[in-house]
């Protein structure tokens, strides 16, 4: 069972199975569909079944995924779950080593290029979605001056409140509530910057 926990990476092996742009990806395409083949992931990413299947045994080998409960007639077919409900990736769990950083510094460039394209075909996209989902997305930037407790606060207030309506909205589709539910992408960042 997926745990409600947050993992937090904090080795070095992880770190590098985790920062391949494919991995993040099949990750992404899993976290969303809740479970998941390889066949369905490798449509969803335009990659081949096998390739798909060797990058998800890695995912598992490090513990981010894992095995699920088959589903439907085949039971040739492996299912997959996320291990967690999310993962995180903290400074002070990787300052103590160069290498750390240097694979967390990767993460997150992957991470940040696949952010930017999905938003990029979202906008390519934008006049496909009807008034109402057009009106009810957004785009913001903030530039409030903080100290980096207040930061840190604001990060927690932000989490707890879209943790809120995540658990909402599943709650909602449990009770068959799924009428006009789509995939939505919430990027944020807050970081310090100076002139």
């Amino acid at each position: 069972m997926t745990s409600k926990e947050t993992r937090a990476i904090t080795d070095l092996g992880t770190l590098k199975a985790f920062a391949h742009p494919l991995r993040v990806k099949l990750y992404r395409a899993l976290y969303v569909a809740r479970t998941a083949t390889a066949s369905q992931l490798a449509d969803q990413v335009d990659e081949a079944v096998s390739l798909v299947s060797y990058h998800l045994r890695k995912l598992a080998e490090h513990g981010l995924i894992e095995e699920a409960e088959r589903q439907g007639e085949d039971g040739r077919e492996r299912w997959w779950r996320p291990a967690s409900e999310s993962l995180t990736v903290r400074h002070e769990d990787v300052k103590d080593a160069p290498e750390k950083l240097a694979a967390q510094g990767a993460l997150t460039r992957i991470l940040l290029e696949q952010r930017v394209d999905l938003y990029r075909r979202h906008l390519d996209e934008s006049e496909s979605w009807n008034d109402e989902w057009r009106s009810a997305g957004f785009e913001s930037e903030y530039l409030p001056r903080l100290n980096a407790s207040e930061l840190a606060e604001l990060q927690v207030e932000l989490d707890t409140l879209i943790h809120k309506y995540q658990a909402r909205g599943r709650a909602a589709e449990a009770a068959g509530d799924t009428q006009g539910r789509e995939n939505v992408a919430i990027h944020l960042y807050g970081f310090p910057f100076r002139t």
